[in-house]
């Protein structure tokens, strides 16, 4: 780290033991990533429950080229913040997890997920079982009775918008998993 590490307890009186365990953490944090610039850690006992024992919460604020990042746990979210320990473990392994996204984030290894193509029914052949989707961009696709989603194939009317799976069948392009978008599949 760039800055040194800051540690700030709130309605608590410092305590050297938890203290370390927070810097041995930060250390342990600074494995996953040497480009962080500052590290403040706030532990915070908000009320003192004597029927319940006393809660803890953490704040840990990383900052890094490009960003900052934030981990809360408070007492809320789970009762075993009665433990400080469990609470700085839980702490910094989310502020690990962060780190490592970050690092993916600034890499450009995130993940997208393509949008499924949109078309409308085109021409529909209720009788036999088939029907073809008009695409945006000018393609029509074979789809089969079977291939609607839900088995929803006798409600489909032309003009109704789909989003399906296009896969090559024997003759060509044709559309799997269709499903009806909009309110109960129609436009």
């Amino acid at each position: 780290m760039k800055i040194p590490l800051q540690i700030s307890f709130h309605n608590m009186a410092r305590d050297e033991a938890v203290e370390a365990e927070i810097r041995s953490n930060a250390e342990w944090l600074e494995q996953y990533s040497d480009r962080i610039i500052s590290c403040r850690v706030v532990i915070d006992q908000p009320h003192l429950h004597h029927k319940e024992g006393n809660l803890y919460q953490i704040r840990i604020d990383l900052h890094v080229p490009g960003g900052e990042l934030v981990v809360k746990r408070e007492p809320s979210q789970h009762k075993a913040y009665k433990d400080i320990d469990v609470l700085i473990r839980e702490g910094f392994d989310e502020a690990r997890r962060q780190l490592e996204d970050h690092a993916r984030q600034e890499r450009g290894q995130v993940k997208t997920h393509e949008p499924q193509p949109h078309a409308r029914v085109g021409r529909i052949f209720g009788e036999v079982g088939y029907g073809f989707l008009n695409t945006p961009d000018g393609r029509e696709i074979y789809f089969h009775r079977n291939s609607v989603v839900g088995g929803g194939f006798d409600t489909l009317k032309t003009g109704t918008e789909v989003r399906f799976v296009e896969e090559l069948g024997e003759k060509g392009p044709q559309a799997s998993t269709v499903t009806p978008v909009g309110r109960h599949g129609h436009v």
